[in-house]
């Protein structure tokens, strides 16, 4: 369930960027688990779109105009792909309670990381701090999604 919370983490900051990495990890068949959110995602048009939808939050991001991602669609948007990231990553029989803590990890760390980067703003700007938020986000996503599971 460690997973379901830490992609959670990376939707507080990115929502859509947890869709991409599983799209990747789906379509190389090294999702921890077969289920339906994993045969889902490894739909090539379903992948296109995950990869697609992050590619264009993260341009956006570096927008003067870019909302916080604490307002309702964002926060939205976080649910629903922490949601269904935290039930994808989820052990079998576990998808909901997957689905829950990725929820609560995104919103809690939405508010968070807003925080975070308002005061990162401050001393080096919107489109630095975004380069790099990219980058962790990205690099985590990955990560998890790709990471062997735990035996158990």
């Amino acid at each position: 369930m460690l997973r379901s919370i830490l992609m959670g983490l990376v939707a507080g900051q990115r929502s859509m960027t947890p869709l991409a990495a599983l799209a990747g990890a789906a379509r190389r068949g090294t999702l921890p688990h077969d289920n339906a959110e994993a045969r889902l995602m490894a739909h090539p048009l379903i992948a296109a779109g995950g990869v697609t939808m992050a590619a264009a939050e993260i341009a956006g991001d570096k927008m003067e105009t870019a909302p916080d991602r604490t307002v309702f669609l964002g926060l939205l948007a976080r649910t629903i792909t922490s949601g269904f990231a935290g039930a994808a990553l989820a052990p079998p029989k576990r998808q909901l309670a997957g689905a829950a803590l990725g929820i609560g990890a995104a919103i809690a760390a939405s508010y968070v990381g807003l925080a975070a980067r308002k005061r990162a703003q401050r001393r080096w700007g919107q489109t630095a701090t975004g380069f790099v938020e990219d980058a962790i986000m990205t690099a985590s996503a990955n990560a998890i999604a790709h990471a062997k599971p735990a035996r158990t």
